[in-house]
């Protein structure tokens, strides 16, 4: 029988802009997968064209630019990849409800019934950080 660790994924996103609410999108995602909290080289990366312009306050962020997003693929291409990735894991981010928003509205906006924490777990990073150390 083959063993089956506990599986957990890094993951980062970067955005457009800071709210779903005034169209913002996912322009990049970053996982990187721990096995029983050992890397295992295994990884998710993709930039992602959002349709729409990077703000100014976004860009001075992360630099990453309207120009260089151009020819990147849009969610709708990488989805189903992503969530074959990520099915199952727990996933690790820091301050988690800003990502998983942003991945729960960009499944929205392409009518999948189904959030993140349908086939995920997330353990959120500041979270921990602040119950840890209060401020």
């Amino acid at each position: 029988m083959a063993y089956n660790g506990h599986r957990q994924l890094v993951l980062d996103t970067e955005t457009t802009g800071l709210k779903t609410t005034e169209g913002h999108r996912i322009i990049e995602i970053g996982c990187v997968e721990l096995m029983d909290r050992k890397l295992t080289g295994n990884h998710y990366h993709q930039y992602i064209n959002p349709e729409r312009a990077v703000d100014e306050g976004a860009l001075a962020v992360h630099g990453i630019s309207d120009s260089f997003l151009s020819d990147k693929p849009v969610f709708a291409e990488i989805v189903d990849d992503f969530l074959a990735f990520t099915h199952g894991a727990e996933l690790i981010i820091h301050n988690a409800p800003f990502d998983i928003g942003f991945l729960d509205h960009e499944l929205q906006q392409l009518s999948y019934s189904k959030k993140m924490t349908d086939d995920c777990t997330v353990f959120d990073t500041l979270k921990m950080a602040r119950d840890k150390h209060p401020a």
